[in-house]
């Protein structure tokens, strides 16, 4: 049974609610698309979301080493063990040089290609949502607004400051939403492990360097490095299963000066590498030394190998994920919810949250489905060109997840919850002698 608010379904009235700011969340939009910026430091955007939330009943603090911005809004109906629930959204751009010619393109040389700025948008449109409804609320809401998404990554320094505790608890579950190029108004999900861990690698072999014509009296570390690329490919397909995916990409190779006939001293490939499953990355990590290691002997090179994990696998929890997608289906429609068909092997640092809060992530549609999928742009392509009629359903959708979480929360408490409940009983009866 959903939750209602004066006799009316929440997700009707929310959605309601949603389609009378809708203009002025495409207007914050706009601004800060015209506007991005990148990694931790944004400035101008922590301004305009603190300008957006200026009046309304939430408690606000920004970063100490970051521009992030963590508002908490108290529902008017929490009980006396009060429990919370995130909302995430990120506000970073990319660096990337926009090919579109719109009224708000961008005005430097970043570009919003992931969709952020609709993250950061809709997440405003959420808070606005609930404050609206807040005397109804059964318990607090945090709202995350993370800077540097897309690298360094903002959101274990925000779990650092203190977010997951800014309630005063830590949430009971956490949900963000990511649009994408999928069908207009579809979200999309995956039980379990949805978005791969990232890794970025470094191997740097060292030989000697000589003349071209000459390369028995030199130590060629561009063979060798060559032969270590392919090598770790082939390593893959016979070290692990092929359906416990895993992905080494080399991305770039670098050597030598420029002059045709040199054989330089050293060689240096950079990678990223993506596994499923977290457990898998010293696997990982192990195989590359020893086919990087053994093809450089070979060689009679020497070798540096770098292995930096950067973000962990973004794993959603079934029951929360199956409670978002219910949720969502009575709002747009059953039909509007749809699994994807296998999980994905991009990265997102919302996985930091989701190793420490149960909770779901979801992609949410913005493409026109009269376009066939193989023409439209990817995110992070500089053509992409997000629909933000699609604000009022996201911002709708979040507020409407986390107010019905927190009713089924208050009548159907958590194990946490319950066994606080039940240590104030027992003082209690200790203190009346029972």
């Amino acid at each position: 049974m959903r939750a209602t608010v004066g006799g009316q379904p929440v997700g009707e009235l929310f959605r309601g609610a949603a389609s009378e700011i809708i203009s002025e969340l495409q207007e914050l939009r706009r601004d800060l698309h015209e506007h991005p910026e990148i990694g931790l430091h944004l400035p101008r955007t922590q301004e305009k979301v603190l300008r957006e939330l200026e009046g309304l009943p939430l408690e606000i603090t920004t970063g100490r080493e970051l521009t992030s911005v963590i508002a908490v809004l108290r529902g008017g109906k929490r009980g006396e063990h009060p429990v919370s629930v995130l909302l995430r959204g990120d506000m970073d751009a990319l660096a990337v040089r926009e090919r579109l010619d719109l009224p708000f393109a961008s005005k430097n040389d970043y570009m919003h290609a992931c969709g952020h700025d609709l993250h950061t948008a809709g997440l405003v449109g959420a808070a606005k949502i609930l404050c609206r409804y807040r005397e109804e609320l059964a318990g607090d809401v945090i709202f995350m607004f993370q800077p540097g998404e897309e690298g360094p990554g903002g959101a274990a320094p925000m779990i650092e400051e203190g977010v997951l505790d800014a309630a005063g608890r830590r949430p009971i579950a956490a949900y963000g939403i990511h649009v994408g190029p999928q069908d207009y108004g579809t979200f999309h999900y995956v039980p379990g492990p949805m978005m791969s861990s990232s890794s970025n690698l470094t191997i740097t072999v060292t030989g000697k360097g000589g003349h071209g014509s000459r390369p028995h009296d030199a130590i060629d570390p561009v063979l060798a490095l060559a032969e270590i690329q392919t090598s770790l490919q082939l390593a893959i397909t016979r070290r692990f299963d092929a359906l416990d995916p895993i992905v080494v990409t080399v991305t770039n190779v670098r050597a030598g000066e420029g002059a045709f006939n040199a054989i330089p001293d050293t060689a240096t490939l950079g990678a990223t590498v993506r596994v499923l499953r977290d457990e898998k990355i010293d696997a990982v990590r192990q195989m590359i030394a020893e086919v990087a290691g053994n093809v450089a002997a070979a060689h009679r090179c020497s070798v540096d190998i770098d292995f930096q994990v950067l973000y962990p696998t973004t794993k959603t929890n079934p029951r929360e994920t199956k409670f978002a997608a219910s949720v969502w289906g009575e709002m747009f429609g059953e039909e509007a919810v749809q699994p994807f068909e296998a999980p994905m092997m991009a990265s997102e640092d919302f996985g930091f949250v989701l190793a420490q809060v149960p909770g779901t992530f979801m992609f949410l549609g913005t493409a026109n489905p009269d376009k066939p999928e193989h023409l439209r742009d990817w995110n992070h392509s500089p053509k992409i060109n997000f629909n933000d009629s699609i604000l009022g359903d996201q911002a709708a959708a979040l507020a409407a997840l986390a107010f019905e979480r927190l009713a089924t929360e208050d009548k159907h408490p958590s194990a946490s919850v319950r066994a606080a409940r039940e240590a104030k009983g027992r003082a209690s009866a200790i203190r009346n002698g029972r």
